[in-house]
């Protein structure tokens, strides 16, 4: 089946993300003041270039680990079903961790990485997302911290992708079909 055409209208610049990043850091920085190393579990794929900007912004030590979940395919709408593809190496029984999102939607993939890291007994566990979307939420969870607040469109852009393309442009867009 060919995907329908579309086009992507810039919808946040890089200049505000970046802005927006080190903002964030300082925030960050200031919650984990105290810790000895904190643990970044990145969810792959789409949070890949924010965690990369947000670790070199933040003046704390890390250690960087990922997660990948699945609840999309190539869709723009969720399965509503999270399967973990990839696992964290480390442990993080006792350690302080801040898990990493590209985007918060329906709500689903982040309450199941949230009860599962949970269940690992981390000393203190934390989220941000880059993104977030209220007005899709199915499941009652929030980010500690959240960059932007946006509609309910479909976006791309900044690591995030549909059907694994756009990923690579340095804004978030919002896709809008021509047909």
């Amino acid at each position: 089946m060919a995907q329908k055409p579309y086009v992507v209208d810039k919808m946040i610049s890089a200049k505000a993300i970046a802005a927006r990043i080190e903002d964030l850091a300082r925030e960050i920085e200031a919650a984990f003041k105290d810790t000895d190393k904190l643990v970044v579990v990145g969810l792959l794929r789409g949070s890949f270039v924010f965690i990369a900007d947000l670790v070199r912004e933040l003046d704390l030590p890390v250690e960087v680990d990922f997660l990948e979940t699945s609840s999309y395919g190539n869709s723009m709408e969720s399965s509503r079903e999270v399967r973990i593809l990839k696992d964290i190496r480390g442990e993080i029984e006792g350690r302080d961790v801040l898990v990493v999102e590209d985007i918060v939607d329906t709500g689903h993939t982040l309450n199941h990485v949230i009860h599962l890291l949970e269940s690992r007994n981390p000393a203190r566990l934390e989220t941000i997302a880059l993104l977030d979307k209220p007005s899709r939420r199915e499941v009652d969870v929030r980010a500690s911290w959240t960059g932007f607040e946006i509609p309910d469109e479909f976006v791309v852009g900044y690591g995030i992708d549909f059907a694994q393309r756009n990923r690579s442009l340095p804004f978030i867009g919002k896709v809008r079909f021509t047909e």
